[in-house]
């Protein structure tokens, strides 16, 4: 059962919406559809492998959710799932779960290739189901704007995977950011170099030619859903390679920069930025074969935002930094970090500088001149488990989409400007658009395959 297209195309829809109602504020998460009527919150995991593993283990140890239905295209990890959960309804087609499971589902969790998180989770929205959403939370910046509004129309509970902003350090990060204790912030600087990512993009391309049949257990249409048809080859895109190809992934500033982003994005109260510019890796960007169909293993990305009574001027420039691109060496080096991480944000501000390693405790520098301020009293919370207590009626959740949507927005704006690199791109979010240039323009959103068209809400 294809989803079909009613009245308006997908593209049509997105301006439309997107034109409608982008002035307007998103509106924080209520709990008015939010507790469940016998207490329980009757779950289904779509996706079930890899990270949704994860996912649905974490789903498991909350005494008041029943995972009621399993999904997922690969009948292996749908089987292992089903073992663990037995009694549970098994699919595997989302759409099929959707319609059959009804009023038996409250909340649903999205852990698939980025390309499919949105058609999933904005039909379970439309339907007026809880999400919970693996980062980033679409691969268009269009989608993510239209999740957003989505969520906020139908008052549905929601939560983007990004666990780290559960926990205790970067909660603090957004405390110390609010509270100004680094002074007027004047510069920011995103950095992921993690050993071994690099190779997660390694040279790909050009597209195998070589045509193989899907194993048994693959339902690769299914697999494929929204991204144009191509034909399977072992290893190469399912389970884990898929993140290297412009069809499925949004390369590692998409991947990760949900993570690295969330609290100082919070802290500072960012909004859209005003522009955004990016380089690639030199090898990647002088191949025709490789930008066409695939991610660079490294990326320099720099955002202009408008200032705020938090930060120092009327701008706050933004940089990220990738594979064997790394934050200047006089940031690194400016406070004495030794060991700088990997994966954080440093935030430059006119008394000192805050580093929040990711999923770490952040640092006040130089230690010596923050030594008396005191930490805040945070716990680590479990991050699905809060999104199912706010199903329940309790708290919004600390990743919402009304909060997480503008950010990835922001980031997803990042991969439009690596795929048009040394272009400095202008950005009108309220007419979601790229004026000064069209190429990028059209990279906010994609066409989907036929049959695969979203239905309006």
């Amino acid at each position: 059962m294809h989803t079909s297209a009613h009245g308006l195309s997908r593209r049509q829809f997105l301006r439309t919406t997107a034109a409608a109602s982008c002035t307007a504020p998103f509106l924080l998460e209520s709990p008015l559809h939010a507790a469940a009527p016998n207490s329980k919150l009757n779950h289904a995991c779509i996706g079930v492998g890899g990270m949704g593993w994860g996912d649905l283990q974490n789903f498991l140890q909350h005494p008041r959710v029943q995972v009621v239905a399993l999904c997922d295209v690969d009948a292996d990890f749908l089987k292992k799932a089903a073992e663990l959960v037995p009694g549970a309804r098994t699919y595997r087609d989302w759409r099929e779960l959707l319609e059959r499971e009804g009023d038996r589902v409250d909340s649903v969790n999205v852990t698939v290739p980025d390309h499919m998180h949105f058609p999933i989770a904005f039909e379970a929205i439309r339907r007026r189901k809880h999400v919970y959403c693996q980062k980033p939370m679409c691969h268009d910046v269009a989608e993510v704007r239209a999740l957003t509004e989505a969520a906020a129309r139908q008052r549905v509970v929601t939560q983007l995977g990004t666990q780290m902003a559960s926990m205790a350090g970067d909660r603090t990060t957004v405390q110390w950011l609010r509270a100004g204790v680094i002074g007027k912030v004047q510069h920011l600087y995103l950095s992921a170099n993690r050993p071994g990512a690099v190779e997660m993009y390694r040279p790909l391309g050009p597209r195998p030619a070589e045509r193989h049949t899907p194993p048994d257990r693959l339902a690769w249409d299914l697999w494929l859903g929204t991204a144009p048809e191509r034909p399977f080859v072992p290893d190469l895109y399912h389970p884990v390679k898929w993140r290297g190809w412009l069809d499925f992934g949004t390369g590692w500033s998409g991947d990760i920069g949900c993570h690295i982003f969330d609290a100082v994005w919070k802290g500072l109260d960012l909004s859209a930025p005003t522009s955004v510019i990016a380089r690639a890796q030199a090898s990647w960007a002088a191949s025709p074969a490789r930008r066409a169909d695939t991610w660079p293993q490294a990326n320099h990305i720099t955002w202009t935002f408008p200032g705020n009574a938090l930060t120092a001027g009327p701008e706050l420039p933004v940089e990220w930094y990738d594979g064997d691109f790394w934050a200047p060496e006089e940031v690194r080096a400016r406070f004495s970090v030794s060991d700088y991480p990997t994966e954080s944000a440093m935030v430059i501000g006119t008394e000192g500088a805050l580093l929040n390693p990711l999923g770490a405790t952040p640092l006040l520098l130089p230690e010596d001149r923050f030594k008396d301020i005191p930490r805040p009293r945070f716990d680590n919370r479990n991050h699905y488990h809060h999104f199912a207590e706010a199903c329940l009626g309790g708290a919004p959740c600390e990743s919402q989409f009304a909060q997480t949507g503008p950010m990835t927005e922001a980031i997803l704006l990042g991969t439009v400007a690596v795929q048009t690199p040394t272009q400095r791109l202008e950005w009108d979010p309220a007419a979601l658009r790229i004026p000064n240039h069209p190429t990028a323009d059209r990279l906010l959103r994609r066409t989907y395959r036929a049959g695969w068209e979203v239905r309006p809400i």
